[in-house]
This record gives C-alpha cells, structure tokens and sequence, in this order.
C-alpha cells in the first residue's frame, strides 16, 4: 500500500472517530437524563411518558445547543476576536447562567399562543401534543445542522406546536392571526437587521476606516461606538435577558442603558488613547480596538438567548410534566419549571454546542462573507438594536433571522462599496491615454484587486499620479472591472439558508403531526 493512500485512510478513519465520539456523548447524556428521570418518577403511574418527554426535551436541547447558538459567537469567531474553543466555552457558560439564573420559574408551552390549549380535551391527548411538538421540531433542527443551515429554533417550536395542534384538534385551533404575525418577521427580522448593521458599518468607514489617519479618528470615534454598544447590550438584557426576574419599562431600560453608556465612555476612552501609538496606523490596527467589545457581546448574545430561548426546550417538557403529576387534567398554558428541567436545558444546549456547534458557527463566521472585527462589531450591535426595536412593537422576531440578516447586510454593503469604485476607476482610466508603461500599473493593478474597499482610494490615487504614462489595455480594464463586481456574499449559502427558514415551521409542522398520530396510534388501546 503506498504511503499516501495510507495517510488518506488514517485521515478518514480520525474523522470517523471523532464523528463517533461526539455521537457517543451525546447518547450518553441523553441516558443519563434517561435514568434519572426514571429514577425520580417511578411513582408515577405514567412514568414512561415522562421519560420518553426528557429524553425528547434532552434531544430538542442538544440541537438547540448545536444550531442556535452559532449566531451569537459565530461572527467573533469569524473575525479572529475569539477562538473557536473560546467562544464554546463563553458560550456554554454564559448559556447555561442564563438559562438558571434568568430562565424564569413558568413558562409558556404553548408558544406564541399559536393554539388555543382549550379545545385539547385531555392531559393525554395535550401531552402527545407536546411530545410531537417536540419530536418534530428537534429533527427538523438536526437535519437542518447536518445541512449547515441556520435556521430560527423559535419557529421550529412554533411549527411543531402548530403541527400536532392541527392533527390533534383540527385547523381551528391555530391561532393564525399569530401565524401571520410570525410570517412578516421572516422578511422584517433579516432586512431589519441588514439596515441597522450595514448603516453602522457604513458610518464606521467614512468616520474611521476611510480617513487619511485612520487610528487618529478612530482615537475619537471607537470609544462612543463602543458606548453605543453598552447602551445597547444594557437595555437589551434589561429588556430580554432577565425579563423573568423583574419587569422592566422600556423608559427605564434606556435610562439604565444611558449610564452604562457614560461608564463605559469614560473607561473606554483612555484605554484607546493608551492603546493607540501602539498600533498600526491602517484599518488592521483599528479592527484590534474591537476586540474586547465583541467577546463582551458574545457573552451576553449567549446570556440572553439562555434566558429565554431554553423554553424552546424545557416549555413543552415541563407542561408534560405538570400534566402527569398533578391531578386537575386537561391542557397546561403555564408551567412552573422544575430546576431539574431547567437543567435539563442548559446543559443539553452547552453539550450541543460543545459537540455540534463548530459547524454552525463557522458557517456563520465566515462561510457568508468575510468578516472582520469592526464588520462583527456592526453585526453585533444590529441584533442588540433590532430586538430592543421589534419589542417594543411587539412582534415576534427571530434572534436567528435577526443576526444572518447583519452578516447579509454587512457583505452586501461591501459589494455596493466595491461596484461604486468602478466607477472612479473608469473615470481616472480614461483620463491617462499615452505610450505604454506597464511595469507600475500592473503592480498597481495586481494589489488593488486583493485591496480591501477602504484602501483602494490610495491605489486609484496612485495610478493618477502616473499622469499620462500610466496607460491601461482593454484587457487590464476587463480585468479590474471583474475584481470590482466579485461577489462578497456567498450566493449558495445565502440561498440554502433562506429556502431552510421559508419551509422551518411547515417541515416542522408535518413532522409533529406525524409524530401525534404515530403517538396516538401507539398509546390507545
């Protein structure tokens, strides 16, 4: 056997057993929620019911865990602020605080109101309901990973609970005014977000990036968007982060927001100053000012979706839950969440992540568009704003939507950015007609083509100070004007992952269906 086909096969033999590995864990964990449960509801007449509904919340965790999260840490990993094991362990950690400390003591297991739980006759019947919802919605969200598709764990809930309501009750018992409410937030949650990280990162480049001394401006302008960012991230976790530990207006919020701003400004703002003759004087120095900030935002992107979106796991199974071991029957809107179930879903969401999620995050990283950290920055901010917003007009949106909507935007910018210049450049080609010299203009060419947007106004210049001698084939144009209208945002990508969250909650919703009547089948006599 030649040595290269043999390192090929140990290659793929260490890929299969990491594959393995991570599947071997997570069964594990899976048995070890199996047999505690077992363990601590053997009294319970239906106690197999109540293993089956952990063992189905354990699974909805895990895949929440492996497809959700990359979009809070994802954009940091993508543009080198965090390393790919660093953001896992931020993530888990701050996941997990979330959801224990903020997660809430009730929850809603009907999400959105999406289904009127009064016309399920029974606990039995609304308990099959919940564990197709379940069920339906964790494979949906698994194949989904496997695709490499972000897609919202929200609406696969919601599809799953619509689902299992419709096979269990008929059509009457979706609430589609709801329905229609979670429709228009597939298209406003991503153009939302797009605008809001694409103006910031547009005023970001003409205050800092595009300036002749760029450090210099950003000495002045880093430390307010950071404090923009504290304003934020403040009243957002006032808003939704710990919403179930105390209400809190929005009036308050902001305020609470401001003077976190002006702390912020005031630590900040010497820090850069110190930082900054340290650093390179190009748009490379200025994206290291951004670094702190954006492992502060994956920290608390991860704290505030554990607050609320381990309900997405724990909601249904703790409904389950108080419906087998309380004697009242009948369906459950509201149930009080046991800290055995709440962990449940926070460790079910780290080990997920843990296991799964780098497949997702650098998807989101950098499989979209290039990122860098002031581009990560501007995506951050966005998802903070878009969501204190979409609050407080109360509709339903999708952090998920929310944040590959600002990745799409930032990448979008950056082509609109780069078809501008060709413009400038067919102007100063046109002026510069005379006898060949190549040598210059081609070096000049071969650099500007790989130039990031903010430095090709120095290139363009530079061909104009060649005066007449610089002198550009028909070819050479062709050329630049194909490096000008290159693609910055993966069209495939982006449409694998639109088509994913266009068909998220009807795919979800077949699947619970499916499940009930198998569940049904199953369970009557």
């Amino acid at each position: 056997m030649k040595f290269r086909e043999y390192l090929k096969i140990e290659s793929a033999a260490d890929l299969s057993r990491t594959e393995v590995g991570r599947l071997g864990t997570a069964i594990l964990f899976i048995v070890a929620v199996m047999i505690y449960t077992g363990a601590k509801f053997a009294h319970v007449e239906q106690s197999y019911l109540l293993v089956a509904a952990a063992v189905i919340g354990a699974y909805m965790a895990l895949n929440i865990g492996a497809n959700d999260v990359a979009n809070n840490v994802g954009p940091a990993v993508g543009s080198f602020a965090l390393t790919l094991t660093g953001a896992i362990v931020i993530a888990a950690i701050f996941e997990a605080a979330g959801a224990i400390i903020a997660g809430g003591d009730v929850v809603s297991t009907v999400k959105k109101g999406i289904i009127d739980p009064a016309d399920i006759n029974d606990s039995d019947t609304f308990v099959w309901v919940m564990m197709a919802a379940l069920l339906g919605a964790a494979i949906w969200l698994n194949l989904a990973t496997w695709l490499g598709a972000p897609v919202s764990t929200t609406h696969s809930i919601v599809g799953g609970v619509m689902g299992a309501g419709i096979a269990a009750a008929g059509w009457n018992i979706v609430n589609w005014d709801s329905m229609g409410k979670i429709a228009l937030s597939w298209v406003v949650s991503p153009v939302t977000g797009g605008i809001i990280a694409a103006l910031t990162l547009y005023s970001l480049k003409k205050l800092v990036f595009f300036k002749n001394e760029p450090l210099q401006a950003a000495q002045r302008v880093v430390p307010i968007m950071i404090s923009i960012m504290a304003w934020a991230f403040t009243t957002y976790i006032c808003l939704k982060g710990i919403k179930k530990l105390i209400k809190i207006d929005i009036f308050s919020a902001l305020f609470i927001g401001m003077v976190a701003a002006i702390i912020v400004w005031v630590i900040v703002a010497p820090l850069v100053r110190k930082a900054v003759p340290k650093l390179p004087n190009n748009g490379e120095g200025v994206n290291k000012l951004f670094t702190v900030p954006l492992i502060f935002a994956a920290a608390l992107l991860s704290f505030a979706h554990g607050a609320n979106d381990v309900a997405n796991a724990v909601g249904p199974l703790a409904g389950i839950v108080d419906a087998l071991t309380s004697t009242d029957g009948g369906a459950v809107t509201k149930a009080a969440i046991p800290l055995w179930v709440m962990g449940i879903g926070a460790l079910g969401i780290s080990v997920g992540l843990a296991l799964f999620g780098p497949k997702l995050i650098r998807t989101v990283g950098s499989e979209i568009t290039e990122l860098d950290r002031s581009r990560a920055f501007c995506i951050a901010l966005a998802a903070a704003i878009t969501v204190i917003i979409a609050s407080q007009l109360g509709m339903p949106i999708s952090s998920t939507h929310v944040a590959l909507g600002a990745v799409f935007g930032v990448g979008f910018l950056r082509e609109f950015i780069e078809q501008r210049m060709h413009t400038v450049v067919e102007d100063v080609l046109h002026q510069h007609e005379g006898d060949p010299h190549f040598d210059e203009v081609e070096a000049v060419l071969r650099d500007f083509e790989n130039a990031m947007p903010e430095d090709k106004a120095e290139m363009l210049s530079r061909i104009k100070e060649m005066g007449a001698e610089s002198v550009i084939t028909k070819a050479q144009r062709k050329e630049l004007r194909a490096a000008l209208n290159r693609q910055l945002v993966k069209r495939s990508t982006l449409f694998k992952i639109v088509s994913a969250w266009i068909i998220t909650v009807p795919v979800a919703a077949f699947m619970a269906a499916l499940f009930f009547f198998a569940l049904r089948g199953m369970m009557l006599p």
